[in-house]
């Protein structure tokens, strides 16, 4: 019996010290460490959809403030542009509110061997422009009626459809939407509408509610990520990606540099170019 109660206490313990790891703050040298190894999955992933063809979009959505833009930049920084392509489209234009909804955004699905994000999407309609009264509560209705059979007939045409809501705190919100005031760097990132859309806390989650419970469906089902610590959320977003795509590190053969050719006579011009002041 004392040994159970040894045991038992033992495993608390262990508990505890894995609870409390869970939620220590991550060092900058630890972070550069772990996503160094991270962007070399990416790496490894998109040589796999350029090989196979495969191709994937990638969807990200959530709060003002809740790190959508850094989580796609931590991302992409190290992969190809001309395979991960970022989309945030603008507002849409007169001829493109007179089309389909979801028409604006169809045109940038990806093809074969790309890697399609979308800072925001076309769940624009169930969050913002309900909130913000920019369509009626029936277009909302309407669109959140529509969407699994797109997404369906998107999944079934071939795209991996992999959903992301990032989950801030009020606390962190206010914290981040602050510093954007403060920060000469982040003034950029604070619209009239952010400041708008602050005040509306409580009918932001009811309109994610809605969503959830419209649109969380087997074949393209939503993923949540808490993101009040930025580091973490990272990390965790591009391990999840990876876990979700069946790839393959490819072979890859040896890779010698050439010789340089000879001087053969050339001379350096005396060109008066202009070189930039080192002020560094």
């Amino acid at each position: 019996m004392q040994t159970d109660d040894a045991d038992n206490h033992k495993s608390k313990d262990n508990d505890k010290k894995k609870h409390k790891h869970k939620h220590d703050k991550l060092s900058g040298k630890d972070y550069d460490k772990e996503l160094e190894k991270l962007h070399g999955e990416l790496v490894a992933l998109q040589q796999w959809v350029v090989a196979e063809g495969a191709k994937v979009c990638i969807v990200f959505e959530g709060r003002d403030g809740a790190g959508k833009g850094g989580t796609i930049k931590a991302i992409t920084e190290r992969v190809s542009p001309r395979v991960f392509r970022v989309v945030a489209l603008p507002s849409p234009t007169e001829r493109e509110k007179s089309q389909m909804y979801v028409q604006r955004y169809i045109r940038h699905f990806p093809a074969a061997g790309e890697i399609v994000i979308f800072d925001r999407s076309w769940y624009n309609r169930a969050g913002v422009e309900r909130v913000m009264g920019f369509c009626t509560e029936e277009q909302s209705k309407k669109f959140l009626n529509d969407v699994p059979p797109v997404e369906k007939a998107m999944v079934d045409s071939g795209i991996k459809l992999i959903k992301f809501w990032l989950e801030v705190s009020e606390k962190e919100q206010t914290k981040r939407l602050t510093d954007r005031i403060d920060d000469p760097r982040k003034i950029w990132k604070l619209s009239p509408m952010d400041l708008k859309s602050y005040s509306r806390w409580y009918d932001y989650s009811r309109a994610r509610d809605d969503m959830f419970a419209a649109t969380d469906t087997g074949f393209a089902p939503w993923y949540v990520v808490r993101s009040d610590d930025k580091r973490k959320a990272r990390l965790n977003v591009i391990r999840h990606l990876l876990a979700q795509i069946p790839y393959k590190k490819l072979k890859r053969d040896k890779i010698e540099l050439p010789d340089r050719q000879k001087r053969k006579g050339y001379r350096e011009p005396a060109y008066p170019y202009k070189y930039i002041k080192e002020h560094y």
